[in-house]
This record gives structure tokens, C-alpha cells and sequence, in this order.
């Protein structure tokens, strides 16, 4: 048995392992973590922009209503592959879900590109959100247990906002692939569906030498495994040139593995132990998911409606609306990391609600056109982003590691069901953009609900910043180490 990992007669194990993750230097190993991983949010908006463009509709003779409903049948596959993949990835541990989900989602979005009918459609459609809302569970708890404390923040923040990097790139696809003067029509849209399957293919093999959460190896009763996995991790930081420090004898934590995490258990950390942690993150994602599909879902209808552009140039103003979507969290990510959490989640949510009141008293005063409408949205959304990829970050880390798969998927569907209501409110505020006073008020009522979030985090917000997973909450197999009982 190694020197940090040592197993009691009652079954506990004594483990550095948690605290030998965290003292780990910035390396090659961890951008091996990033690309492998991270790409799951970028096939999310690539998926998501190119079924918005509807490509499909005549070739497969679909009613605007069908269309729409497409959308819908993704949205749900995301909820029962989150809620599935979620609970599976706690059980059996995140590698072999990380590696499953991307295969149920490259099968799904690569049959949605032969569809010869409507209904073969939207299966295939369902199969992908399934695969996609699994990922989103396995692969945010993966990167939070491998990438150091310190860092853990920024790399989070960034994973997820790449998300608009997808989104980016899928509306440059759609501009070329969708116009008839390049690609036939009955085959552009074909071709699009095939990129998703094609980018996650080039990385299978990454993934594959990604290695299981020595945490979670760790609490599942599998102590050695765990100390064998950061011994190869430490020798691949070692070669390539990183120095690792010594670790700190009192860092170490008594597990005593528990495989039972039935109902009970579930009910008892994320309403009594954790209650003002599940209020925090429910309120945290909820805000930013009503206000993100309120506005993303409908941008084009107010384009159309009340600036007179073609429904064919849209997607040229989508594109610096993504692009602010996407700095927002690669430049302020680090922030926090040292500003701090709490600080940070109040900053961005509030500043992209008071940009978006703004914006709603100007286009009241019919002051904007689709270009300087667009300026509000990117500046709004550069906050935004970087806010709303603290809300995954913030229900992945918060939550003892037994669970956290879950947690990621009952915050996420949570979301999901409260951001559907917005693109349907929004769009009947919209009309037929003859009045611009429903819509305003609706601009005014995602901004306060926005910044409501930010009021929440600042006053019950968790301080995780540069914390040990462990320090932020105790894995439920932790026991002290006088009595064996947990702790």
C-alpha cells in the first residue's frame, strides 16, 4: 500500500490524493483535459445554430410549427440524457460516461444528416440531446476533479463558454452550406449535421487517454486504483518539465466508501444539509436560462419585425452577438480565480442587466437600429456569458462529489423547463412589431430577473474560489478520524 493512501481495519481509507491534484502545475496533461473534454459545449451551439436555420424544412416538407418542434424533441433529449447520463456518471464513474455519451451523440447527429423523412429526423434529433445533455453531467464533473484548485474557475467559465464558439462557427457553416448558389439545397443541410460527428471523431482518441477521477476512484472504495492514476499523472507532468511540490501530510481526508445514495440521501443534501446551495443554484440558472432563450431564440424576429432585415441576413448579426458571447468568459474567467466567486457572479449578472435596461429604454425611444441593437446585445452578453458559465461552475463545485453528476442534472433540467417558457412569451411580445412597448417591458423584466440573480449570489453565494472540492463540501464518505463516523 502506498505511503498516501492507507486503509484502516474499519474500512476507511486515508488518502492525499484530493490534495496531490491541487498542488499540481499547469501542464500538457491539463490541455489534454480542456481539448478532450471542453468540445462538448462547442457541439452543443454547433447543433443548436444549424437546426435554427431550419435547412430542412423543404426538403423534408415540415410545417414552420414541425420546424419548431424540432427544436423541442433536442431540448427534451437533453433532459432525459441529463437526468439518465447524470445518476450513471455518479455510479459507475465519468470516464466511461464521457466516452458513452459522445458516442450516443456522434450516431445521432451523424443519422439526423441521411434523414429521408421528418420522423427519422426527430429521433435522430432526440438521440444527440441525449447524448449532449449526458455530456454536460460526465464532462463537468471530469474537469472539475482533474484540474487544480487555483485554476479551476477560469478553465470551468471558458469550457462552457465555448459553447459560442459552436454557435459562431455553425452560423458561418449555414451562410455557406445553406445558400443554394454553393451546395444543392437538398444537401447543404445534410452536410451541416455531419460536422458535429466529424470534430468529435478527432477526439475520441483524446479522450481515451483521459484517465478516471482519481476522486472519484478515491470515494468509491478504490484507493489504490486512485493513488496509481495520480502517480502516471505525476509522471507525465514530470516529463513534460513541470516541478511538483510536496504535499502537506495534513491535507489528507478519512473516506469510508458508502454505495448507497438512494432517494434519502439525495433529499438530505440538497434540502437540508445543502438547502440555501440548492436555492443559490436553481436561482443562478434559472435567471440566466430565462434571459438567454428569451433573447437568443428571438434576436431574429426582432431583426425582421422591427429593423426590416431579411430573414437570410440575420444570421450576419448573430455573428458579433456570438463572438461577445464567447470573450465574455475567456477574458474575465480568471477572474474568478482571484477576485473571487461571490464578487464576480454579482459583477456580471448585474452589468448585463443594467446594459439591458439601457437598451430597453433606448429601443422604447426608437433610437436603435439593427446595428447599434446589436452593440447592446454583444456588450450585454459579454457579461452575460461569463455569469451564466458561473452558474454551471457553481452547481458542479458546490456539492459533495457522491452526487455531483447529479446535481449538474437537476439544475440543468431545472433550467431547461424554466428557458423554454421565454422564447414562447418573448416571441408573443414580439408580434408583429407594430408596438414596441410589450417587448420593452419584456426587455425590462429579463433585466431585473437578471439582476435578482446577482443579489442572490452576492448574498448567499459560496466563496469556492482557489478551494479544494473537499473544502468547498465534504464528500459524503468522509469520516473523522477519531471516531470513524462521518464527518
Amino acid at each position: 500500500m502506498s505511503e498516501t493512501v492507507a486503509q484502516r481495519t474499519d474500512g476507511a481509507i486515508r488518502s492525499l490524493v484530493p490534495a496531490r491534484m491541487d498542488r499540481l502545475p499547469w501542464t500538457k496533461f491539463h490541455w489534454s483535459v480542456v481539448f478532450g473534454l471542453g468540445v462538448s459545449w462547442i457541439l452543443d451551439g454547433l447543433e443548436i445554430q444549424i437546426v435554427s436555420e431550419s435547412g430542412f424544412q423543404k426538403s423534408l416538407g415540415m410545417s414552420a410549427a414541425q420546424v419548431g418542434l424540432t427544436g423541442t424533441v433536442y431540448l427534451v433529449g437533453q433532459v432525459v440524457g441529463a437526468l439518465t447520463f447524470g445518476r450513471l456518471t455518479d455510479r459507475l464513474g465519468r470516464r466511461k460516461l464521457f466516452i458513452i455519451t459522445l458516442v450516443i451523440y456522434l450516431v445521432g447527429s451523424g443519422l439526423a444528416g441521411l434523414s429521408p423523412n421528418m420522423w427519422f429526423l426527430w429521433v435522430c434529433r432526440f438521440i444527440a440531446g441525449m447524448g449532449i445533455g449526458g455530456e454536460y453531467t460526465a464532462i463537468n464533473s471530469a474537469i472539475d476533479e482533474l484540474i487544480p484548485s487555483r485554476f479551476r474557475g477560469r478553465v470551468d467559465i471558458a469550457i462552457n463558454g465555448t459553447y459560442w464558439f459552436g454557435a459562431f462557427f455553425g452560423a458561418l457553416a449555414n451562410l455557406y452550406l445553406l445558400n443554394p448558389d454553393n451546395v444543392a439545397e437538398n444537401i447543404g443541410w445534410r452536410l451541416a449535421f455531419f460536422i458535429g460527428p466529424i470534430l468529435g471523431l478527432s477526439i475520441i482518441w483524446l479522450r481515451r487517454h483521459i484517465p478516471e477521477s482519481p476522486r472519484w476512484l478515491l470515494t468509491h472504495g478504490r484507493g489504490e486504483e486512485a493513488e496509481r492514476t495520480v502517480d502516471e499523472i505525476e509522471e507525465r507532468v514530470r516529463r513534460e518539465g513541470g516541478e511538483i511540490p510536496e504535499v502537506d501530510e495534513s491535507k489528507a481526508i478519512l473516506v469510508k466508501p458508502e454505495d448507497r445514495m438512494g432517494f434519502k440521501v439525495l433529499w438530505d443534501v440538497f434540502v437540508h444539509r445543502y438547502g440555501r446551495r440548492t436555492v443559490l443554484g436553481l436561482t443562478m440558472m434559472v435567471t440566466q436560462s430565462f434571459l438567454y432563450n428569451a433573447i437568443f431564440f428571438t434576436y431574429a424576429l426582432v431583426l425582421t419585425n422591427f429593423y426590416g432585415i431579411t430573414k437570410a441576413d440575420t444570421s450576419l448579426y448573430f455573428l458579433p452577438f456570438a463572438a461577445g458571447n464567447l470573450l465574455g468568459p475567456l477574458l474575465l474567467g480568471h477572474l474568478f480565480d482571484t477576485i473571487g466567486r461571490r464578487k464576480m457572479i454579482f459583477s456580471t449578472y448585474t452589468i448585463a442587466g443594467v446594459v439591458l435596461l439601457a437598451s430597453a429604454w433606448a429601443f422604447h425611444a426608437e433610437m436603435l437600429n439593427a446595428t447599434t441593437h446589436t452593440i447592446f446585445w454583444c456588450i450585454a452578453f459579454f457579461f452575460a456569458s461569463a455569469g451564466a458559465s458561473a452558474a454551471y461552475l457553481t452547481v458542479s463545485e458546490i456539492f459533495p462529489l457522491e452526487v455531483r453528476g447529479q446535481a449538474i442534472s437537476y439544475f440543468f433540467v431545472v433550467a431547461q423547463c424554466a428557458g423554454a417558457i421565454a422564447p414562447v412569451l418573448y416571441g408573443a411580445l414580439i408580434g408583429d412589431g407594430k408596438d414596441r412597448m410589450p417587448l420593452t417591458w419584456g426587455y425590462v423584466a429579463g433585466a431585473v430577473i437578471m439582476i435578482f440573480g446577482g443579489v442572490v449570489a452576492w448574498v448567499i453565494g459560496i466563496d469556492a474560489e482557489q478551494k479544494s472540492l473537499e473544502d468547498v463540501a465534504d464528500p459524503l464518505s468522509k469520516v473523522s478520524e477519531e471516531s470513524g463516523a462521518p464527518a
